[in-house]
């Protein structure tokens, strides 16, 4: 008897209509008596990929009384509302060269890019797939680049978004009738193509062995879960998009202005939670072989973060650096800025900016510089850990996991919250 065609093409078509899936809009969420449930728990990721020169960041002393840092200095409005995190890691991060850690910064997976690897599911993800957040779109998946911080369960990576235009049109412009009704049936297409999946795979399903089946339960519950999406993907299509008061952004052609390409993504980043549009984010900053447009800037900005200890090197590197941190200061000041019932958007959203790199000098992965932000935790703090004695960088994702409101008491190598970051409210 031959078995049915599912070929690679059918399944990778399959898989296409998942990266098609995060759709759009915002509802206020209500408690079972009818009145306003309270504001949701929301996450926000950003990796700049060619790290942060820890000295300028991580202060000397550990606690609540640490002295301000040239870049915490940037960040002093909120020195309430960050902890500085200094000491942690992913462990065996060496991988096939020096910034292949990007790919596992919110994974953990030892080795990346070396023979044998595989990736796995984000946190981002992770907690998508946990909540099933009600908005219309579950995740959203930025970049300065195409490359990003978010992978599927089997490790696929999930394409950022680099084009600030098409973001803002995905989240607040309307189509004419004539494209929602093409969206529609390309929504339903994908239904259709995963109704012909499954009723395949059942028959399939009674000629393997044990090991095969399980495998065949595994890849149907995902099918499952993706014609779930598509059916609030298709209500979603239906209802308007919220109303902002921003014009369409221009994309910037320059691939060295992460700068400018930065702050385009932040006002997105901003009007989207603000709107509900969506509740989990990433953002991966990639620094460029190009020389950035910023005044008393001469080298490239992949040159400098290998500076060697070059004193000229490192106060050019600065530059940038500070310019990132300014972006984020700008950023948190319109979450602190926006108002939800008795709390800010800063308040509802955790806010991780950090490097995969602790020293991209020498494409150290130990130390990684990390600031948390908001998102109902006690702040205003240093935390110090001994790199030689150092928890994961997971239980950290464990912390964040739980303050977003999924039950789990481990992510990746996290099994644990992590010591010392305690929640309020």
């Amino acid at each position: 008897m031959s078995l049915p065609k599912l070929t690679r093409r059918r399944f990778l078509r399959s898989a296409g209509v998942a990266l098609a899936l995060p759709t759009f809009d915002a509802t206020l969420v209500r408690a079972a008596d009818g009145k306003p449930a309270a504001p949701p728990r929301r996450m926000l990721t950003i990796c700049t990929t060619l790290g942060l020169h820890v000295p300028f960041l991580v202060p000397a002393e550990a606690g609540a009384d640490y002295k301000p840092t040239q870049y915490l200095d940037v960040l002093k409005d909120f020195r309430a509302d960050t902890t500085v995190l200094s000491g942690l890691c992913h462990a065996e991060q060496a991988g096939a060269n020096g910034h292949t850690s990007g790919m596992t910064w919110l994974t953990a997976v030892k080795h990346p890019g070396l023979g044998g690897f595989r990736n796995t599911i984000s946190l981002d993800q992770f907690a998508v797939e946990k909540l099933v957040p009600d908005t219309r779109f579950s995740s959203l998946v930025l970049g300065t680049s195409n490359s990003s911080l978010s992978w599927t369960r089997s490790g696929v990576e999930i394409p950022a978004d680099e084009s600030p235009s098409r973001v803002f049109a995905k989240l607040f412009l309307e189509g004419t009738a004539a494209e929602l009704k093409t969206q529609v049936r390309r929504l339903r297409d994908g239904q259709s193509i995963l109704d012909d999946l499954s009723g395949e795979t059942k028959k399939l399903g009674g000629q393997l062995g044990t090991r095969d089946r399980e495998k065949l339960e595994e890849y149907m519950a995902s099918v499952r879960d993706l014609e779930q999406r598509l059916q609030k993907a298709e209500a979603w299509s239906k209802r308007p998009k919220p109303k902002v008061d921003m014009a369409p952004p221009k994309d910037i052609a320059n691939r060295a202005d992460i700068i400018g390409r930065t702050k385009l993504m932040y006002d997105l980043i901003h009007l989207a939670l603000q709107t509900d549009s969506s509740r989990i984010i990433t953002l991966m900053i990639q620094g460029t072989n190009s020389i950035p447009p910023i005044e008393g800037i001469t080298e490239d900005h992949h040159n400098l973060s290998h500076h060697g200890q070059d004193p000229q090197k490192i106060a050019q590197l600065s530059v940038i650096e500070k310019a990132e941190f300014q972006a984020l200061a700008d950023l948190l000041k319109k979450l602190k800025q926006s108002k939800e019932q008795d709390r800010t958007l800063l308040d509802s959203t955790a806010v991780l900016f950090g490097s995969n790199l602790g020293n991209s000098s020498s494409h150290d992965t130990r130390n990684l510089p990390l600031v948390l932000v908001g998102g109902g935790f006690k702040h205003g703090r240093h935390l110090a850990f001994d790199p030689k004695t150092t928890p994961p960088f997971s239980n950290l994702f464990v912390s964040m996991l739980q303050r977003l409101g999924v039950e789990t008491d481990k992510f990746a190598a996290g099994t644990k919250t992590l010591t010392g970051l305690e929640m309020v409210g």
